[in-house]
């Protein structure tokens, strides 16, 4: 069975865009790969974090996963800093990396522009941080946004740069896009994705948004000049987007969402499209709301943290001994 890993930051309550660019698509992953889904705690201290929004992140984030359906009789569901070796191969890939293509990382040289001298090291250390998170467990395809992309390919390098010195350690995984998507555009703004560090908080729906929060935002979501309900990416991005979000929650496809609508305009269409993504969410969230507080939650990630450090410590232990620094 191939080996899928994936990753989300608990820096917030994750959006629509999350769920429809990437929970959802874990949900069938998981009846046919061995998954592994970590809450990345120690990427999201690479800024600041107030503690108990940290720790109450790292709940809900994890309620949120398996309220989507994921199932932990079948994935590994845990905590990143549960599991030491994460942050052990995380150094030996930093020891790996070059400078030059760390400061080259697009995502370093935005979130460190204009910040002087105080640029967070963890900022730049990230990349192989995310890279030992994934080779840890001999991972096949790592389902990833298009922002992640060029951190993958660094994952890549690292991995085949470590095998060319030491011998065939690590396996060189693959990326694994959603077909569609994979990015979910802001409903104010249809050029720029769907982010829950959003100023804007009408550009983004939260998956624990209530139904008049989610209805209102879309009925407040940016539109175009031509009342038309069209897919078109490049005339119509804003509209284009929401049809994305439909044809996502409700299963039908572009085509047809555009005959459905044809003639109505977009109040019609707006309305009827609240409607889906409250009916989305309505199972999740209360499937979030019972597991949050119980301690089914913690069991759970208890078991999950168990079975990541068996696999995670097996390969740490093969890396340490190709280097020398296992002393059995």
């Amino acid at each position: 069975m191939k080996t899928i890993f994936s990753g989300i930051q608990p820096s917030g309550i994750l959006t629509l865009g999350n769920y429809l660019g990437a929970m959802k698509h874990f949900v069938p992953l998981q009846e046919e790969f061995n998954c592994y889904y970590c809450i990345v705690d120690q990427h999201a201290i690479t800024v600041p974090q107030d503690p108990a929004v940290l720790k109450q992140n790292i709940r809900r984030l994890a309620a949120l996963y398996l309220a989507v359906g994921l199932d932990p009789n079948k994935v590994t569901l845990f905590i990143q800093s549960e599991v030491p070796a994460h942050s052990k191969l995380g150094w030996i890939m930093l020891c790996t990396s070059y400078l030059g293509e760390l400061e080259r990382m697009t995502q370093f040289k935005d979130k460190s522009d204009g910040r002087g001298e105080s640029i967070p090291g963890g900022l730049l250390a990230y990349p192989p941080l995310m890279a030992a998170d994934i080779l840890l467990y001999d991972t096949d395809f790592v389902p990833v946004g298009e922002d992640q992309k060029q951190h993958l390919e660094l994952t890549r390098d690292l991995a085949n740069r470590f095998n060319s010195r030491y011998g065939e350690v690590f396996k060189i995984p693959e990326i694994r896009l959603p077909e569609t998507g994979a990015r979910i555009m802001s409903l104010q703004e249809g050029t720029k994705k769907m982010s829950k560090s959003d100023s804007n908080q009408g550009g983004f729906i939260s998956m624990l948004d209530d139904a008049d929060t989610i209805t209102k935002k879309i009925k407040r979501a940016q539109t175009d000049s031509d009342s038309s309900v069209r897919f078109d990416k490049e005339a119509k991005p804003a509209v284009s987007n929401l049809m994305t979000i439909y044809s996502l929650c409700a299963g039908k496809t572009l085509e047809e969402i555009e005959a459905m609508y044809e003639g109505k305009g977009y109040g019609a269409f707006k309305s009827e499209l609240a409607e889906v993504v409250v009916e989305t969410l309505r199972p999740i969230q209360e499937r979030y709301e019972q597991l949050f507080h119980s301690s089914e939650l913690d069991d759970i990630l208890s078991d999950g943290a168990r079975k990541a450090n068996e696999a995670a410590n097996r390969m740490l232990h093969k890396v340490e001994q190709v280097m020398g620094m296992a002393r059995v």
